[in-house]
């Protein structure tokens, strides 16, 4: 794919996270591994005002290659990436699901079987620290650890993926199952799957990716 491609793929993926209501304003970021780089949202622009060309190429050193000021998370878009080779696009939102449980400081437990898709039995949420920070990214980096995603304590939502399709769907699908343990939790105590029954889930989600 060229440069091209990715920076429009980009700002089609961040046009879908605003109507979607995944994100508003400035709010979140995005960005897409582009072979020894990455290409990654501008810093305070509203999505509406971006074009392909906003997008800011930077290596994986941290450094500015080509466009203006970098979102101001990309330390750990760019921390993932280097950690994660696996990993070709990180979405960062402050969806209202997500961010509400991040707010309660909870990790998000097995109260629904499809907790497998981002990897493990829970969604972990870190602690809060504030936005910007390198510490921001170790504590993502922590979270994230055999994950697709995890909460920020008091900010919102990352969610990874092989490529921004496989994110975006990651960031949906974790969205949908905040709001599910939200709404238990208003409605009494929900039950939570436990380990043995997870690991089947997991196992038969493997299953179904052989056959297709």
């Amino acid at each position: 794919m060229s440069e091209q491609e990715s920076r429009q793929q980009l700002l089609v993926t961040s046009r879908r996270l605003v109507e979607l209501g995944l994100n508003r304003g400035t709010a979140g970021n995005a960005s897409v591994r582009h072979g020894e780089a990455l290409l990654i949202t501008p810093s305070a622009l509203p999505v509406a005002e971006m074009t392909a060309d906003s997008m800011v190429r930077m290596d994986l050193e941290g450094k500015v290659l080509q466009g203006g000021k970098p979102s101001s998370e990309w330390r750990f878009h760019r921390d993932i990436f280097v950690a994660r080779p696996e990993i070709g696009a990180v979405l960062h939102m402050h969806s209202t699901f997500a961010t509400t449980i991040a707010c309660l400081g909870r990790d998000v437990p097995a109260v629904h079987y499809h907790i497998a898709i981002a990897g493990g039995d829970s969604i972990r949420c870190t602690p809060y620290t504030i936005f910007g920070e390198q510490n921001l990214s170790d504590l993502a980096l922590e979270a994230l650890h055999d994950r697709k995603a995890c909460l920020l304590g008091n900010h919102g939502m990352i969610a990874l993926g092989k490529n921004l399709a496989d994110a975006l769907s990651v960031a949906q699908e974790v969205e949908y199952l905040c709001e599910i343990y939200w709404r238990t939790l208003q409605a009494g105590t929900p039950q939570i799957l436990t380990a043995q029954q997870m690991h089947a889930v997991k196992e038969k989600f493997v299953e179904y990716k052989k056959r297709s």
